[in-house]
């Protein structure tokens, strides 16, 4: 059984199946393609660049890295004009400037713009750099800017084509829950379950409550879906009280006690239980409620 690569054809043979370049100038691509040593100040960050969050400890961590052993890893950059323009190796890029190198290791490469883009998103992928809407706006460049469609995409960076789809509906979500998933506050199951409430307003109201909750994936599906549940049909009952009598009874209230009087008369329920009745007796003063005591015989002292 052939073993299917998991990011497609994969970094290195996008990268040996295009057209590699010695110092600016192009010749055919070999299977080893060739390292310059170029000057920082020479390369432009990518505008295709997927990736918009840098951790500091991370970056940390890489700088020092890199002022011990240098950048061991070339960059991957294209032709531009007298420079070079990055395709990917940012975080490295930006250890190598924070480190106060002046050249790093590049393979430079002739490359689209949807090529750029393509190899930017799968490094990325490879590393694991993106978080879930980084790589959702990836994909979104790749089907608006160059046409392609989710089934092109997934062939690409060889996954399901649900799996990008799935990702991509992510951007539709409010920009507050767009937040929490970039800070990794709520999980892009979360994420799965708040895309199936139809109204935004109550995606961020869920999305926050599964925050403070710290509501498990299940357990936020739970909630939904009690919310979503229609109300429990009242149980049949008849009331104990025929309406003409019950009629009767209030109005005898109403001349005795001089105010509104309502009354809710007992049931029964189909399995024989008694539900309880109410009379309510309006009075609009204290005065008022002391007549009222005093006809219902009820002494205060």
């Amino acid at each position: 059984m052939a073993v299917r690569h998991s990011l497609g054809r994969g970094l290195d043979a996008l990268i040996k199946n295009g057209t590699t370049a010695g110092a600016g100038q192009a010749t055919a691509a070999g299977p080893t393609p060739s390292v310059l040593k170029v000057p920082v100040g020479a390369i432009r960050k990518s505008p295709w660049q997927p990736r918009r969050t840098f951790e500091t400890e991370a970056m940390m961590e890489l700088v020092q890295s890199v002022k011990e052993r240098g950048v061991l890893q070339p960059l991957l950059v294209r032709p531009f004009g007298a420079e070079y323009e990055l395709i990917a190796g940012e975080r490295r890029l930006r250890a190598a400037l924070e480190a106060g190198l002046t050249e790093v290791p590049v393979i430079v490469m002739s490359a689209a713009d949807g090529e750029a883009l393509e190899l930017a998103l799968i490094e990325n992928l490879q590393r694991q750099d993106l978080n879930v809407l980084e790589e959702a706006e990836a994909y979104r460049l790749l089907a608006e800017q160059f046409n392609l469609t989710q089934e092109q995409i997934a062939v690409r960076v060889g996954k399901a084509r649900a799996s990008v789809a799935n990702t991509m509906r992510l951007l539709s979500l409010p920009a507050e829950v767009q937040q929490l998933l970039a800070t990794n506050q709520l999980s892009p199951g979360h994420a799965k379950v708040l895309i199936g409430l139809e109204i935004p307003e109550e995606q961020i109201l869920y999305a926050q409550r599964a925050v403070k909750e710290n509501l498990s994936v299940r357990n936020l599906e739970k909630l939904i879906a009690k919310a979503k549940r229609p109300p429990r049909k009242p149980r049949a009952a008849r009331t104990d009280i025929p309406p003409t009598h019950l009629a009767a009874i209030s109005d005898k209230l109403h001349a005795h006690f001089g105010t509104s009087v309502r009354i809710t008369p007992c049931r029964t329920y189909a399995n024989g239980t008694k539900g309880k009745g109410t009379i309510e007796i309006d009075f609009f003063s204290n005065d008022d409620l002391d007549r009222i005591l005093a006809l219902l015989g009820v002494a205060l002292d």
